[in-house]
This record gives structure tokens, C-alpha cells and sequence, in this order.
């Protein structure tokens, strides 16, 4: 077995863990950085269907969840969109924004990987890839890793080794065995930016799997703006997406599915078109099948004209508050980030550092931190990995 000294061990080489050891490196550090995959940054180049969301032009630490919502706020401070859109830019990395802030590589989430590997190079960063890690250890001021069948030893050992999300790309809960090891507290792990199933009276709407719209999405005072779209599972999407990340067993998600209809709509509609019905006149604004499904569940057949006013307004609220009751999610294998993980108390804010293990550090997703759809979260491991 042979025995390598660093100054510092990054565990993960994904977005947080690259980050970090570039950064570390370029500032004279002897940095190693190892990963089990075959290959550095797989998370990256399946995100944005293979282009990226880099990051959000809007973020900001309501953006994100977390026990302490104050924690990120540092971080993100001091390593903000516009600095990564700087390196970006630097390598002449063609990019644009799509909806609500969300910045995209014109080519590929390749270039973003070559990027922060370059970026690493320069920095002198030694980076291993395909091994376990086998052990790790602290005594005498040093972290002992053993990886596949070498020895490292170094001061300082960074955790950025993720969530349990998508476990067939590795993913695991890694991170919170080694947090509980050096005393860290682990808040619960969960499922989030993940597709919602439907059980009981809502299987209904199974049917409609395929179907996309517009919605606003709710759960608790927490509401989204952006399309929901029906599977045969249950509920998926943006909006739904988002809404998972608040969302808890046992409480409803409720839909407005009209979000831009003027207070009285319906009961309006009956004075200027009576003879309308109700499928009708949610086909202008809704797709057909979801219209008609609609209507047949409010059971509000005919013309508008033969029903009163208070059913009619009875109608428009529950469209506008159209109450779903998921039974689960669609799990870690299909969530695209994690809710949960080392808590936050043990951390410091401005440096990432383990309060009660000098030296221990944890960064992006396996951190008590998350993010919103749209980059946000590649923002945290920037800004988190820069920060440590």
C-alpha cells in the first residue's frame, strides 16, 4: 500500500467537489481529488437534458431550503451567479437564458465539465476516479483515506459526495455515513424536485398522463407558477417538481388550474354565453382531455344556463383550489436533488468547516441545503465549494 500526503482530500468530484479543489489548488494547496465513477462530473452532463442549467440569475437565499434558511446566505454572497458566468464566459462557453433566470449551455454540459477539470489542472489538482473508498480515518491532525487499495493522508478532508438522488449513477448516502463517523448530525434525507403518485379517487386522473398546463401549484403557503403535466403515476412537471420540495406525506397539493381567471369568470360567462358548457368553456384555456375530465368530476352537465349562480361559483373555486392527495413520490431514483442532509449547526456558514472537527468539511447537495428548479442548486455547489 502506498502513502500519498496532501493538504487537502476532496471526496466527490461533482460540481461542489470540482469547484473546491480548483479553487483550493489555485491558491497553493496540494489537493487530491477522488471519485468512485469512472469519470468526473456524471451528475452534470445529464442536467438540462445534457446542456447544463449552470445556474440562476435570480438566486437568492429564499430560494433555497434549509433548517436554518439563514445559512446559505454567506456562500452565496460572496460566490454569486455573475462570477460563474464570468469563468464560463472566460472559456468562451456560448450560453442563454431561458424561462425565469435559467442559464444554459448553447452546446453541450460537456464544456462545463472540461471547464472545471481545466480549471482543476491549473490548480495542480491530482484527480483519481474509479476506486472505492475504503476506509477513512482521522488521528494526529490527519484524515487517513484509504482509496482502492492506496493510502492518502491530508489535514483536511472535504465530504462532497451528494445525496442519495439518482442511485443508478452512484448516488448514496455516503456523506451522512461519514457526517455520523466525526459526530455530525444528520437532518432526514427526502426526495425532492421528484414526480408525485397519485393513489385512491385521484387515480382517475392517470388517465390523462401525457397531458401539460399551466397551473399554479400549492402546498402550505408555499405556491408555484409553471406547467404540471399528468403521468400515469401520478403528477410531474415544474410546478409539481417544485412543490415536491415543500410537499409532506399526508398533505394535499391543491392546483389552481386557471390561475390567470378573473374572480366570477364562470358565473359571467353564463350571462354572455348561456348556451356554453362547462367543457366548453374550459376547452378555450385547457387541454381538451383535461376539460372534459374536469367538467365530468364538478358534474355540471349541459348548458350554463341551467344552473345556478352558487354552483357555478362553487365550480370556480374548486378549480382554482382543485385538491390532490399524493400517497408517496417516485422516490430517490427519480428525484433530482435531496432534501436533508448534514445539518447545518455543525457547519460554519463562511467556511463550510465542521464546528467540532478541524479540518472536516461538507459541500453542496450533501449539505442541509437545497434548492429550487433551474440551476439554483449548481449554484449552491459553486458557491458552497468556493466558500470551503
Amino acid at each position: 500500500m502506498t502513502l500519498s500526503q496532501y493538504d487537502a482530500i476532496v471526496l466527490g468530484a461533482g460540481a461542489a467537489g470540482l469547484m473546491c479543489a480548483a479553487v483550493a489548488g489555485q491558491r497553493g494547496r496540494r489537493v487530491l481529488l477522488l471519485d468512485h465513477a469512472e469519470a468526473v462530473g456524471k451528475k452534470i452532463l445529464i442536467s438540462g437534458g445534457g446542456r447544463c442549467n449552470f445556474t440562476n440569475i435570480h438566486t437568492a437565499p429564499d430560494r433555497y431550503i434549509s433548517t436554518n434558511p439563514h445559512f446559505a446566505k454567506s456562500a452565496l454572497a460572496r460566490y454569486t451567479p455573475a462570477d460563474f458566468i464570468a469563468l464560463v464566459d472566460s472559456y468562451r462557453i456560448a450560453w442563454h437564458e431561458k424561462t425565469l433566470g435559467q442559464l444554459f449551455c448553447d452546446g453541450s454540459a460537456k464544456q462545463v465539465v472540461a471547464m472545471l477539470l481545466e480549471e482543476a489542472a491549473k490548480g495542480g489538482v491530482d484527480v483519481r476516479c474509479g476506486q472505492p473508498v475504503r476506509a477513512v480515518a482521522h488521528a494526529d491532525g490527519l484524515y487517513r483515506v484509504t482509496f482502492g487499495d492506496q493510502l492518502f493522508t491530508a489535514a483536511n478532508l472535504v465530504i462532497a459526495t451528494g445525496g442519495p438522488s439518482i442511485p443508478k449513477m452512484g448516488a448514496s448516502g455516503f456523506a451522512y455515513d461519514l457526517a455520523h463517523q466525526f459526530g455530525l448530525k444528520v437532518v432526514e434525507p427526502r426526495p425532492a424536485l421528484v414526480p408525485l403518485t397519485l393513489g385512491g379517487d385521484d387515480v382517475l386522473f392517470r388517465d390523462l398522463s401525457g397531458v401539460a398546463t399551466p397551473v399554479e401549484a400549492r402546498s402550505g403557503k408555499t405556491a408555484f407558477r409553471e406547467a404540471a403535466l399528468f403521468t400515469h403515476k401520478g403528477l410531474s412537471g415544474p410546478a409539481i417538481l417544485q412543490i415536491s420540495s415543500y410537499w409532506r406525506h399526508g398533505e394535499p397539493v391543491t392546483i389552481d388550474f386557471l390561475p390567470d381567471a378573473a374572480p366570477g369568470w364562470l358565473v359571467e360567462a353564463k350571462r354572455t354565453r348561456p348556451r356554453a358548457t362547462l367543457t366548453a368553456m374550459l376547452g378555450g384555456t385547457l387541454p381538451d382531455r383535461l376539460a372534459q375530465t374536469l367538467a365530468e368530476r364538478l358534474q355540471l352537465p349541459g348548458e350554463l344556463g341551467t344552473h345556478t349562480d352558487r354552483k357555478l361559483t362553487d365550480a370556480e373555486a374548486r378549480l382554482s383550489r382543485w385538491a390532490f392527495h399524493p400517497n408517496g413520490t417516485e422516490g430517490f431514483a427519480k428525484a433530482e436533488v435531496t432534501v436533508g442532509g448534514i445539518s447545518t449547526a455543525f457547519l460554519s456558514s463562511q467556511t463550510m468547516m465542521a464546528k467540532s472537527v478541524p479540518g472536516l468539511y461538507a459541500v453542496g447537495e450533501a449539505v442541509d441545503v437545497t434548492g429550487w428548479l433551474g440551476g439554483y442548486n449548481f449554484q449552491w455547489a459553486w458557491a458552497s465549494g468556493h466558500a470551503a
